[in-house]
C-alpha cells in the first residue's frame, strides 16, 4: 500500500475488488474500521473513510450496532462502474484515434478479433 494514492481510497479499492471477486458475499460483515486499520497500519479514521466512500457509493450498508455489510446488487454496482471506466479510459481513446487516422468501427473490430485470435 503505498503507490502515490490515498490510503483510503487504497483500502475502499481492496474492498472493492474482494466483493467483484465474491471472496466478500452480498449481506456479508466487511471488516471493521479498526480490523482495517489494524491490518493496513493506518489510523482508524483513514480506514472509517475508505468504508464511508463505499457505503456513499451503495457498495457496503450500514446497519446501526452490528457493523457495515455488503450491499445487495454490490458486485453488479461494481461491475457496471468498471464496464463505464473501461470504456471512457480505453475504448473512447481507441475510437478517437481510429477516426483520426481514418479507421472505420468496423475495421477496428476485426483488428480486436485478429489479435484475440493470436
Amino acid at each position: 500500500m503505498d503507490d502515490g494514492r490515498p490510503l483510503f481510497i487504497q483500502i475502499a479499492e481492496h474492498i472493492e475488488a474482494s466483493v467483484l471477486d465474491g471472496s466478500l458475499a452480498e449481506d456479508e460483515q466487511a471488516p471493521s474500521t479498526n480490523e482495517l486499520a489494524a491490518f493496513y497500519r493506518v489510523n482508524p479514521a483513514t480506514a472509517g473513510k475508505g468504508l464511508s466512500l463505499l457505503v456513499d457509493r451503495g457498495i457496503l450498508t450500514r446497519r446501526r450496532g452490528l457493523g457495515t455489510f455488503v450491499a445487495p446488487g454490490a458486485q453488479q454496482i461494481i461491475r457496471s462502474e468498471r464496464v463505464e471506466q473501461f470504456a471512457q479510459r480505453y475504448v473512447d481513446p481507441l475510437l478517437s484515434e481510429a477516426r483520426a487516422i481514418g479507421l472505420e468501427t468496423e475495421a477496428v473490430l476485426a483488428m480486436i478479433r485478429n489479435r484475440d485470435d493470436s
